[in-house]
């Protein structure tokens, strides 16, 4: 018992969720998708990915698939479908054999020409059921067992047509028999009235009180009792297509004998073609192959097609490659029927993980469209930033800190004594508690309180320079042809995450050019896909870069660019001219920009991905021309060099002087 008053019961676990399990990684999953955004998918795509691929304790829907997959091929050798025919075969030898037993101790000329009748019997199966129908038995255990064959494949095609039959054929009486005749002929009369458009509500109310032992699902309305038949048909109708064409014949001559003889047949052709008429697409399914050995009776083998069906469905459904698919898709009941209760755990915990990412805001969706949220980009632009911090070696550029105070920027909270000179801000509540706590003991003879140099006391500063910064990246479709695009995108907006939350006195702007160019937020750049243009308009770049240098004329200007090929765009009377190979007129246009922001005192860095040849000619002549530096990180040590670049060229000639 409990302090409070409560009963624990403690046991072992044996199904559901696991008490131990870890919680949904959300963060980590909304990292997953942003990389994927950076790869060049969009944000549908990506989260299609995440769930696809799982979590690292979590299986994802391809690891599903994988059992989907592994169980089709499991059933595929579960047996022949053509067993049916094999036991219906054995079954008339043995009542062939039984009546040749009882002809042979028979002497008449009847015996004798009823003998003749059997050995002259076609091998088929069905047809030689056909010619036994009018035969006059002289053994009434061979007439029993050769009306079996007909009884079992009767009542398993009943049984794989109406799931509730079987108790009514137990004892295959006439009156159960006109049970079922008056069944199918209320059934059909439903369906017939259903597709006519009349109203059959309560048609079918009436029809299930009659006949509702039948259908053990308990539909709830017409609509869902045509779609369980019309499965179970479409079963029917599969298991037929898996068969050899001969097979087929013989199996459907053999089901066409066995209602007939019960007065069945023409209700089961109508309710064949009201299905069909009613749900067409359903009837449409290919044959299965089925390649076992162990023969299968017909409900048997229309199980297998079944299951087969289930796995079929399950395999699109979990494939989520079709428009406008979801998680709630996915059949869970068959899901579970095949797989067991921990994929359904598993499916849900998938779904939970789509939810979470939109209820923790993450991602959004608008019009149906999936987008990344701010708060998802600043998660993306920390971990990369936290990784490119990890690979700078040196911790001062790390923390970027200059060693001189300033007189009139941010306090950094810590008090200085003061000098004669002293540019700081005296901080005068500090300095008259300096006072007070030196005069505390001393007797005065009047309030006032006087001040002594000691007493005074200075705010410590922190100078802090600001910077204009223009970040040129490369959008041309060679940056995702050689795997470059997810490090530039990477790099981008862990430079942006350093400036808003580090240095927001900065501005900085992410300029994004192929055949034109054009300004990016970080948002948009990490949403931007690849698109299959030619060119790489540098010049229209340095044109944007110059203007947002320009709306801070009080900042330190610094231009980075990220490219991994040599201009062959610019601008002719305003729109874009592509030439390949570059022309002397796309290199002037572009230099000309280069001038432009070199006289007005821009840094101007370039980082060199690849080895083209003439990329590399172009950008070192342009970084001589403008006393500018030429970088060619690894793909993986890009996003170092640019923010190591950052941190240093923000100090530059402007600050310095």
């Amino acid at each position: 018992m409990s302090p409070r008053g409560h009963n624990y019961r403690y046991g072992s676990w044996h199904d559901g969720p696991d008490p131990l399990a870890a919680p949904l990684d959300v963060r980590g999953a909304a990292l997953d998708v942003g990389r994927s955004m950076l790869g060049g998918r969009n944000v549908r795509d990506a989260v299609r990915e995440l769930l696809r691929r799982g979590q690292r304790d979590r299986p994802g829907l391809d690891e599903l698939r994988k059992k989907i997959r592994e169980r089709r091929n499991q059933l595929r050798k579960r047996g022949n479908l053509g067993g049916a025919l094999d036991r219906a075969r054995a079954a008339l030898d043995q009542a062939l054999a039984t009546e040749r037993e009882q002809l042979a101790s028979e002497d008449t000329d009847q015996a004798r020409f009823d003998e003749m009748l059997l050995d002259e019997l076609p091998d088929s199966v069905s047809s030689a059921m056909q010619e036994l129908d009018s035969y006059d038995w002289h053994s009434d255990e061979a007439r029993q067992q050769y009306e079996q064959i007909k009884a079992g494949l009767r009542e398993q095609v009943l049984d794989q047509q109406f799931n509730g039959i079987k108790q009514a054929l137990q004892n295959p009486d006439p009156e159960a028999m006109q049970r079922v005749r008056d069944m199918m002929a209320d059934l059909n009369s439903l369906l017939a009235a259903h597709a006519r458009g009349e109203d059959t509500e309560q048609q079918f109310a009436d029809f299930m009180d009659k006949h509702g032992d039948f259908f053990p699902d308990n539909p709830k309305d017409v609509d869902e009792l045509i779609d369980q038949l019309a499965r179970q048909q479409a079963e029917a109708e599969r298991l037929l297509r898996s068969m050899t064409p001969e097979q087929r014949a013989e199996i459907e001559s053999l089901i066409e004998q066995a209602m007939s003889d019960v007065d069945l047949a023409s209700q089961m052709a109508q309710l064949r073609d009201n299905l069909q008429n009613l749900r067409p697409g359903m009837m449409r399914g290919q044959g299965m192959p089925v390649n076992g050995e162990q023969p299968l009776n017909y409900g048997e083998a229309a199980g297998v097609i079944g299951e087969l069906t289930d796995l079929e469905a399950l395999d699109r459904q979990l494939g989520q490659d079709y428009p406008g698919s979801t998680l709630d898709d996915v059949d869970v009941e068959a899901l579970e029927r095949q797989l067991g209760s921990a994929a359904t755990r598993d499916l849900q915990a998938l779904r939970e993980l789509e939810a979470e990412l939109q209820r923790q805001g993450f991602v959004r969706r608008e019009g149906g469209k999936l987008s990344l949220t701010p708060k998802a980009l600043r998660q993306l632009g920390e971990s990369t930033l936290r990784r490119i911090f990890a690979d700078i070696r040196s911790q001062q550029q790390g923390r970027h800190e200059e060693p001189r105070t300033g007189s009139a920027d941010d306090r950094t909270g810590a008090y200085l004594p003061w000098h004669f000179g002293s540019e700081q801000p005296i901080d005068a509540v500090r300095t008259v508690t300096n006072a007070v706590l030196r005069t505390a003991g001393d007797e005065r003879s009047d309030d006032r309180l006087r001040l002594v140099a000691d007493d005074f006391v200075v705010a410590e500063t922190e100078r802090r320079s600001r910077a204009a910064v223009a970040l040129l990246v490369d959008l041309s479709f060679s940056m995702v042809q050689q795997d470059r695009w997810e490090p530039m995108k990477e790099t981008a907006l862990a430079l942006a995450h350093l400036v808003e939350t580090r240095f927001r006195q900065d501005a900085l702007q992410i300029i994004g050019f192929n055949i034109m160019a054009q300004p990016l937020s970080a948002l948009e750049l990490a949403e931007v896909e690849p698109e299959w243009v030619q060119g790489t308009n540098l010049e229209h770049a340095m044109l944007l870069a110059g203007r947002h240098l320009r709306r801070h004329p009080d900042a330190e200007p610094v231009v980075l660019v990220v490219t991994d090929g040599e201009p062959t765009a610019h601008l002719v009377d305003g729109e874009p001219w592509f030439d390949w190979p570059t022309t002397p007129a796309c290199v002037r246009a572009t230099v000309r920009q280069v001038d432009e922001l070199s006289r007005y005192g821009a840094s101007i860095n370039f980082f060199r991905l690849g080895e083209d040849p003439g990329l590399e000619r172009f950008i070192d002549a342009t970084a001589r021309r403008c006393g500018g530096r030429v970088f060619s990180p690894s793909l993986r040590r890009l996003g170092e060099y640019v923010v190591s670049d950052y941190l240093q060229a923000r100090r530059g000639r402007r600050g310095a002087a």
